[in-house]
């Protein structure tokens, strides 16, 4: 008898989790591993921040902390705690209780709850994403179930920057109540930002074409090191009188990438209607995974509530963050002493966890097979995985990559 299962087609691998087991796989001494979104120390190990530590130890020692089930929307604590960290402190929608959160299963979870909630009760269904973006983005929206993915010019090639009048035009041709997906800071893959100015002209087309915003914030913190700094975007969003929704990832900024701590945050016009709101987020969240994990979730409230704890959080983002500017003008370096062609500038001026490098697939298969050297095919590194140690190494690798096969090669088989 054969199996009902038969018909089971093979799915495609995952390529940053692909590269990830080659890497593991592989034997050579000076493989270097640039795939995974995961922060690194100068030695390429990864990094349990010390506060984390700290925290779970008090944690195991405290004999009131029980396993029950926290509410379905979450530890309410923790989602106060993130919408805060997100807003400000002192921010006005919070005073007047228009702002709340809910805590979902890291930043992807925030995605899946908002885009069906979204989909659901406003019935959005087309939504817009940049070109390029994290590629999770265009199958958790697809699954929550809008039928029209859609993208907005983002990267150009030539400048190595945004295209940023391509942006514009897109936005402006988009249907209205069209969802815009936006990344709050340290876009991913490019590592390359909007401007103050510019935002404020995405606000503006925007408002204009009546398009609701739904932020991606995984970096806040990590990115430059301020928070505040890495919330610009949100807050002027707010501040503008916009309607939107956040997600909210602390798996980087606390390095807690296993325990899925995450938050989603709503802003609305009136606080009257939160009450059915968070009636219908508690139905979304019991059919999909019934209530949110505690462990992360208790552990991050604690160290955003409590000055000194916070303080030291602090510490350990600005280590982070500055370890990874560090590396982007080592390589920048490395590659101007070796005379590398074209101009590596865009490597130091891109910020946060990823740096497209401009290198072509060719380029990255070259890195792969004579160097080991693991990258996604885009040409995006993540800067994490270089240290003093091998960055020279890295420099090498691309020189002679993009000496033996120049982009313009690639461009013209494209034709």
């Amino acid at each position: 008898m054969g199996s009902r299962f038969q018909g089971v087609e093979q799915g495609p691998p995952i390529e940053v989790f692909q590269l990830n087991k080659l890497f593991i796989e592989d034997t050579y001494q000076n493989k270097i591993n640039l795939s995974v979104g995961a922060y690194r120390d100068e030695n390429a190990k990864p990094w349990v921040l010390p506060i984390v530590r700290k925290m779970e130890k008090q944690m195991a020692a405290d004999e009131t902390l029980l396993h029950e089930y926290l509410p379905v929307l979450g530890l309410e604590q923790f989602s106060q705690a993130s919408v805060s960290m997100l807003l400000g402190e002192d921010s006005p929608v919070i005073a007047a209780g228009r702002a709340f959160g809910v805590q979902t299963l890291s930043g992807t979870g925030g995605l899946r709850v908002g885009a069906e909630f979204l989909n659901k009760h406003l019935k959005y269904t087309t939504f817009y994403y940049s070109s390029p973006t994290w590629e999770n983005h265009h199958l958790v929206f697809v699954n929550s179930g809008f039928t029209t993915p859609r993208t907005y010019r983002y990267w150009d090639e030539k400048s190595r920057g945004i295209d940023f009048d391509g942006l514009i035009e897109d936005l402006r041709n988009a249907p209205e109540n069209s969802v815009i997906l936006l990344h709050a800071c340290a876009q991913n893959p490019t590592g390359v930002d909007p401007t103050q100015e510019q935002w404020e002209k995405i606000a503006d087309v925007m408002e204009e074409k009546k398009l609701f915003p739904f932020f991606d914030s995984a970096y806040q913190g990590f990115a430059s090191g301020d928070l505040d700094k890495d919330a610009w975007a949100v807050r002027y969003f707010v501040k503008r009188g916009f309607e939107l929704v956040c997600a909210q990832s602390f798996a980087k900024n606390f390095g807690l990438y296993n325990e899925r701590v995450g938050n989603l945050t709503f802003v609305v016009s009136d606080a009257a209607l939160i009450p059915a709101m968070k009636s219908q987020l508690t139905w979304i969240v019991r059919g999909m995974y019934s209530n949110p994990p505690a462990h992360g979730a208790r552990l991050v409230a604690s160290v955003l509530t409590n000055k000194q704890l916070f303080d030291e959080w602090r510490d350990h983002i600005k280590t982070m963050s500055s370890r990874v500017i560090q590396m982007r003008e080592a390589l920048r370096a490395e590659l101007i002493k070796l005379g590398t062609p074209g101009n590596w500038d865009h490597i130091v001026k891109q910020i946060g966890m990823f740096s497209y490098t401009g290198l072509t697939p060719r380029q990255v298969e070259h890195l792969i097979q004579e160097y080991h050297i693991y990258l996604l095919r885009s040409g995006r590194i993540s800067v994490c995985g270089l240290n003093q140690n091998n960055v020279a190494y890295m420099a090498k690798a691309m020189h002679d990559a993009i000496t033996k096969f120049p982009a313009e090669h690639d461009q013209r088989a494209k034709l």
